[in-house]
């Protein structure tokens, strides 16, 4: 694949900073914004970077990683995160159970609960938990996504709509410094902020390889959970967030 001299040093830019911005690419080149735009456009046309609002991100910090590769990632933090979790949540109690590797984790953690009503959109979570007679399943209904088996799109979210729940367990593709929970895919933002909107208790999972992602879809914020479990938080201004915010923050490392 041919590139021009600036195509290549833009790729080159952009896979040193993770993103590269119009405004500032316009006056390293000394060409104008909209010449600028137009090499995004044609580098993602090709694949090689992802648009952005006022510039582009490298891949390797848009796409999400294969699922089975996802799993593997921090497994042995990532069931301990699901054990945590799971002795927050008391026999009897309905809660939703979000996308994601870590929030599977917690749903295995939970087989040995009994009278639980859980509400998913996680078709792996109901397959793993539809057999025990002592937890109720409810599955979303909507588009399933055939990478891991999520349930995203408008009609899941009206569906969960329906519900008020006393616990709900989510993650995150990425967490900011700044509090923000992000994640990859509008269709799946939209059901996790409907699970947030619906639910008492909110639980946020992830281990602390999510502070070193990037994804481009905000979710929410850290200040919208009660409880964050991580397997630990070195990131300064996330603990200052939870404590402004009375976050319960639970590090199954430090425990």
């Amino acid at each position: 694949m041919y590139l021009s001299p600036r195509h290549a040093e833009i790729i080159q830019m952009a896979k040193e900073a993770g993103r590269v911005l119009v405004d500032d690419l316009a006056v390293h080149f000394e060409v104008t914004p909209q010449t600028i735009r137009k090499d995004l456009n044609d580098l993602c046309d090709q694949r090689l970077l992802t648009r952005i609002h006022g510039g582009a991100l490298f891949p390797s910090g848009i796409e999400n990683m294969e699922y089975e590769a996802r799993r593997q990632i921090a497994a042995d933090e990532k069931e301990a995160i699901g054990r945590a979790a799971a002795r927050l949540i008391p026999d009897n109690a309905s809660l939703f159970i979000n996308i994601g590797t870590t929030t599977e984790a917690v749903s295995k953690a939970l087989l040995d609960h009994n009278g639980l009503m859980v509400i998913t959109n996680n078709i792996n979570v109901a397959n793993r938990m539809r057999v025990y007679p002592s937890i109720e399943v409810v599955i979303a209904g909507g588009v399933v996504r055939g990478s891991d088996g999520g349930i995203v799109g408008e009609a899941a979210v009206d569906f969960i709509k329906q519900f008020k729940v006393d616990y709900a367990v989510i993650g995150a593709s990425a967490i900011d410094h700044d509090g923000a929970l992000l994640d990859f895919d509008f269709r799946e933002v939209k059901v996790a902020q409907a699970i947030i909107a619906n639910t008492r208790h909110v639980i946020l999972v992830s281990d602390c390889t999510k502070f070193e992602r990037t994804a481009p879809v905000r979710i929410g914020h850290l200040s919208q959970v009660n409880t964050f479990i991580t397997d630990r938080c070195d990131i300064p201004s996330v603990r200052k967030i939870c404590t402004d915010s009375e976050v319960q923050l639970i590090e199954t490392s430090r425990s």
